[in-house]
């Protein structure tokens, strides 16, 4: 009778530490993701404020210049002229003479 009720406590202990250290594990793995996801994060941010508006020519900064209601970018060392993502489309139909657009953007 002794042996039988050790041999169930025992059985029990085995069964709820094996459910402890489950919970445990799940919970470790949830803290290194969000950590992972944090320092991810971080040096996103990081690489973005070090690159942001900085000339990808030679590294020095660059300044906005509004250019027919467009914001261009140009570096304030090299005079090199950089457009995002559909802004040279957006000038050019706003413009019918073109020479004349370059004239204005090269401050001829």
């Amino acid at each position: 009778m002794v042996e039988d009720e050790r041999k169930r406590e025992d059985e029990w202990f085995r069964a709820n530490e094996k459910q402890l250290l489950e919970a445990a594990r799940v919970a470790r793995a949830k803290r290194e993701a969000e950590r992972a996801g944090a320092e991810q994060e971080s040096e996103r941010k990081r690489l973005r404020d070090q690159h942001f508006m900085k000339c990808p020519k030679d590294g020095h900064d660059m300044k906005e210049e509004v250019l027919d209601a467009v914001k261009v970018d140009r570096c304030s060392f090299c005079e090199g002229i950089f457009f995002d993502a559909g802004e040279l489309d957006q000038l050019f139909l706003k413009r019918d003479d073109r020479s004349g657009f370059f004239r204005r953007l090269l401050k001829l």
